[in-house]
């Protein structure tokens, strides 16, 4: 009997016996292995973290006791017991529910999760306000182990530990590995502790401190010298949590005993689960970067589909940043490489297996990688930051009192720039040009296509100064790269195209879909040039007030919020009230998830919509186009 659609709520799985679990959990990988075949999207994680889900689940009385999940890459699983099973079917469709923790799409979502690192704080602050307010309700904050490297998760550990409220925190740990070898004294610790599997193998220790790559390595000296290396739990027990494990994540009904166990407690405690990410999927299992965010796939074959009419898709910007970036540092040994736990994602794994030792990934430690960034700097290095551009926006203070206030000569290279697509307003690269523009110092730049990538590149490296560079994820325009990368002049643009009624100043990948707009226009008679302005900070004020003096009206084009964005700058150069002007952007509103090309659309930024609301903006004449 197929048990997991008789589950529409928790409470349902919870009239099963615990000996019924471990086939829930299996049914449950395997609808998700189904699920994201069909639709492409995060598979590794949910897979992985399946028995934690059910077991959490079935203890704890959600939603009135909180789960508070960090990042939502796991939590797959959590939906389907939720509510959400035939949702999941449009996932991180345009339209359809959040790949990531929505408080406003389920009441079983305790908090809103797309950034790492928030859980602890956040599990903490309900656990608090539950205290208040005189209630008796649990709180579970489930980290995965990468999370952990962030800063936020060490800050909200210590204050955890200070405050000694009742909260769990459940490590999901999945980069080390259950040893059947489990000697007596494992099982007298298993037994005493955890009522699970102890590992407390120095190897499996070194493995898992090593994961915490500020302050693992020096707990691991302190404790060899005292000889008192016994399991990992020794660094929560310093900081004021009962610690429970290492116990089998894979094992639900040993999960059930551990957390029945917990719940029973008092204080911050910490049960420490040993998972595999992609578990019960081979494909996945080993290979656990590939298949963590995989297209769609055959479940069968493990192989990746295709449509047969596509077509070999232009370079991707992040491609072009990668080589570009070695052939920079080729040339120059001060060039250094800086990520936040995402050298694929950024194209920053070339430029490590090129210079190992000017590669440096910081985890999940955006402020701490801004600032190790300007301390390079202030030694004569030229690092390069590569970090998407919705996860920099938390290393903003370290930007402005760091590296601008000081004129540090910082490149920050933005990824995933504009909207990203089915990631949502978790991961949208919306608001960079504001909360960068008003910096003083700050040259933020975004080049029109891939090959403005390389060129920008190379004038932000050999700028003295800090500088950033936006640029969207995915394909590029398909334009053939210039034999040679070449300086660009600071803060000057290009007019690609000339005319007589209006101006589109665009910037970033949206010149190309204005390009395409003033086509359309031009169709209906309306003559209209296009300005490629490259910088929004500074701008081609030479630029903008001879196009000015020559149109009558200005549009300016671009993919982030309109609030402080690039049309902001140019009103804020142009004489007032002598010029009309006409900001095309994105509204004072999160936007969400869907296919980047739907969502444009949606937003009135694509080439179409620019062209009708240019249209209707303008004298009668045009209206034939709306």
């Amino acid at each position: 009997m197929e048990l997991l659609k008789t589950i529409e709520t928790p409470k349902d799985l919870r009239k099963l016996p615990p000996e019924k679990l471990p086939q829930v959990a299996s049914e449950m990988r395997g609808f998700i292995l189904d699920t994201v075949s069909k639709l492409g999207g995060h598979l590794a994680s949910s897979l992985g973290s399946a028995d934690i889900t059910v077991a959490l689940h079935y203890v704890f009385d959600t939603p009135k006791d909180r789960l508070v999940w960090d990042t939502g890459h796991q939590t797959y699983g959590h939906k389907v017991l939720t509510g959400r099973r035939d949702a999941l079917s449009r996932v991180r469709q345009f339209g359809g529910i959040s790949g990531f923790l929505k408080r406003a799409e389920s009441e079983y979502d305790a908090f809103g999760a797309g950034h790492a690192s928030t859980a602890i704080s956040a599990a903490l602050g309900m656990a608090v306000a539950r205290d208040l307010k005189g209630e008796k309700n649990k709180v579970v904050a489930i980290v995965s182990d990468g999370c952990m490297t962030g800063g936020e998760s060490y800050e909200g550990l210590q204050n955890a530990g200070q405050v000694q409220t009742d909260l769990i925190v459940v490590l999901n740990d999945n980069q080390m590995f259950i040893s059947n070898r489990v000697g007596a004294w494992g099982a007298f610790l298993s037994k005493l502790l955890t009522l699970g599997a102890v590992r407390n193998a120095e190897h499996s220790v070194k493995q898992f401190l090593a994961r915490f790559q500020f302050w693992g390595s020096v707990i691991l000296r302190v404790a060899k010298r005292a000889k008192v290396l016994l399991f990992p739990g020794m660094l929560f027990e310093e900081m004021g949590f009962s610690y429970f494990g290492p116990v089998d994540g894979h094992d639900v009904q040993q999960l059930v005993k551990v957390f029945q166990h917990v719940k029973q407690l008092k204080g911050p405690i910490l049960v420490h689960c040993v998972t595999k990410k992609g578990k019960g999927y081979a494909p996945a299992e080993a290979d656990q970067y590939t298949w963590h965010g995989p297209g769609k796939f055959d479940v069968a074959t493990g192989k990746f589909l295709k449509s047969p009419t596509a077509k070999v898709p232009p370079q991707s910007y992040t491609a072009v940043f990668s080589k570009a970036i070695v052939d920079e540092a080729d040339a120059d040994p001060r060039i250094v490489g800086i990520t936040a736990a995402m050298p694929e994602g950024t194209g920053m794994d070339a430029f490590r297996d090129r210079f190992p030792n000017r590669y440096f990934d910081v985890g999940l430690a955006e402020e701490h990688a801004v600032t190790f960034a300007a301390g390079l700097a202030c030694e004569g290095y030229k690092p390069v930051v590569a970090i998407y551009s919705t996860f920099l926006q938390r290393g903003y203070d370290q930007i402005e009192h760091d590296v601008c206030l000081q004129k540090l000569p910082v490149v920050f290279c933005l990824d995933r720039a504009g909207l990203v697509g089915e990631d949502g307003p978790t991961h949208h690269g919306v608001f960079d040009y504001s909360y960068l523009r008003m910096i003083p110092g700050m040259t933020v730049m975004a080049p029109a296509d891939e090959n403005e990538l390389r060129h920008m590149l190379r004038t932000a490296i050999r700028f003295d100064g800090p500088v950033s560079i936006r640029y969207p994820r995915g394909a590029g325009v398909g334009l053939a790269p210039d034999a040679v990368s070449r300086e660009l002049p600071i803060g000057k643009g290009a007019l690609l195209k000339d005319g007589s009624d209006v101006t589109i100043l665009a910037i970033g990948n949206r010149v190309h879909p204005a390009l395409e707009a003033a086509q359309i226009l031009e169709d209906k008679g309306i003559s209209c040039a296009v300005a490629n302005m490259r910088f929004v900070k500074p701008l081609d004020l030479e630029l903008l007030r001879e196009r000015a003096a020559k149109t009558p009206r200005l549009v300016t084009v671009e993919d982030n919020v309109l609030t402080g964005g690039f049309g902001s700058a140019v009103l804020e150069a142009l004489p007032a009230g002598r010029t009309e002007v006409l900001r095309l952007g994105l509204p004072d509103d999160f936007v969400p998830h869907g296919a980047p090309h739907l969502l444009y659309d949606a937003m009135g930024l694509s080439a179409a919509k620019i062209a009708e609301r240019v249209a209707a903006w303008m004298p009668a004449g045009a209206k034939s186009l709306i």
